[in-house]
């Protein structure tokens, strides 16, 4: 199971690194997690330089992909180049999108008619690419999840864990991360926001 986290220039630390720390307590040597950058090293929209460990053609044959949000996300959904590395198929990939990320889904064609979440920055570039925005953290159709707001991105990686690993397994990873003396309410809160999209709604 590789995972790719496609983190762009300008990136948002929230949605990358916390969707890349849930994911890693899957502990299984078959499971991989890596951040998939355009070029070798990238830099957060707070300046924090991170290394690439995976290129876009990795993301291609993923099992599944985040697309993570930034500051440049308008200039990448405008860069033809970029945007045609992007060979997503959420036939055979699970795909999920946080916040500006849902408008790169959108550029693609991967929502279709299908409605999605993203943060309030964003709704109108969504909205102007015939995206229907729900006001809601997180919402999934088939193999496709969008999150609006940075603290909904575990909802983005428990999906994922849960999709491929089971539901006790996203318990347990949110369980581990979530605040002392909150754990359970967390859990709870994260799983009852997508337990209802665990089950393909699209077939």
């Amino acid at each position: 199971m590789h995972i790719t986290i496609l983190t762009f220039q300008g990136f948002n630390e929230l949605d990358s690194l916390i969707a890349f720390g849930l994911l890693n307590r899957i502990k299984k040597p078959s499971w991989r997690v890596t951040l998939c950058c355009p070029e070798p090293t990238v830099t957060s929209m707070n300046g924090v330089v991170i290394h690439a460990q995976s290129t876009l053609a990795d993301a291609a044959s993923a099992d599944a992909v985040i697309i993570g949000s930034g500051s440049k996300t308008r200039e990448i959904v405008e860069d033809p180049l970029l945007m045609s590395a992007l060979r997503l198929d959420p036939q055979r990939q699970l795909i999920g999108a946080q916040c500006s990320g849902t408008l790169v889904l959108a550029k693609l064609g991967i929502l279709g008619a299908v409605p999605a979440c993203t943060d309030l920055t964003t709704k109108p570039w969504v909205q102007e690419a015939g995206v229907e925005v729900l006001n809601q953290a997180f919402y999934a159709w088939g193999n496709v999840a969008t999150a609006g707001g940075c603290f909904a991105s575990p909802y983005l990686a428990a999906w994922i864990i849960a999709r491929a690993e089971g539901e006790e397994a996203a318990r347990s990873a949110l369980h581990y991360v979530a605040p002392v003396g909150e754990k359970d309410k967390y859990v709870e809160l994260a799983m009852a926001n997508i337990s209802p999209y665990l089950t393909r709604n699209d077939v």
